[in-house]
C-alpha cells in the first residue's frame, strides 16, 4: 500500500504543489502525495509555467487547507513542511504515527523583476524541490 505524504506551505500555491506533483510522478506508486496550505491562496502562474516545462500540468490544481484535512481525520505517514520555519510551527499535529519533516525553500511569490527573472526564480526553486524529492525517494527506499 502506498505511503501517504502531505506537503504543507503557507498558501499551497507553489512549493507544496511542486513537491506533491514530483512525488506523485516519481514514486511509481510507492507514495500518494497531497498538499495543503495554512492560508490557501491562488496557484502561482510562474510555478504552473515552469512545471509545464517539465511535462507536469498542475494548472487544474486548487489550493487546499491543511486544517480541512485535519478536521477530516486524514492520516499521513509523512507531513513535510516546505515553507519557512515559523510557518511550519503553525502546522497542526496529525493523529497517528506521522513523521514530520521540514524542508525550507524560498517562496516563488517573492520574486521581483521582469517576467523572465520571475520565471528564472521559479525554475530555481522548482529544481531545488525536484532534487529534494529525488533525495527523499532514495533515503526512504
Amino acid at each position: 500500500m502506498a505511503k501517504k505524504v502531505l506537503f504543507v506551505c503557507v498558501h499551497n500555491s507553489a512549493r507544496s504543489q511542486m513537491a506533491e506533483a514530483y512525488l506523485n510522478a516519481y514514486s511509481l506508486g510507492r507514495f500518494e502525495a497531497e498538499s495543503a496550505g495554512l492560508e490557501p491562496g491562488e496557484l502561482n502562474p510562474y510555478v504552473i509555467k515552469v512545471m509545464a516545462e517539465e511535462g507536469i500540468d498542475i494548472s487544474g490544481n486548487s489550493a487546499k487547507s491543511v486544517f480541512d484535512f485535519f478536521k477530516q481525520g486524514k492520516l499521513f505517514n509523512y507531513v513535510i513542511t516546505v515553507c519557512d520555519t515559523e510557518a511550519s510551527e503553525r502546522c497542526p499535529i496529525f493523529p497517528g504515527i506521522t513523521s514530520r519533516i521540514h524542508w525550507s525553500f524560498p517562496d516563488p511569490s517573492t520574486a521581483a523583476g521582469s517576467e523572465e527573472e520571475k520565471l528564472a526564480y521559479a525554475r530555481k526553486i522548482r529544481d531545488m524541490v525536484k532534487q529534494q524529492i529525488v533525495k527523499f525517494l532514495d533515503d526512504v527506499n
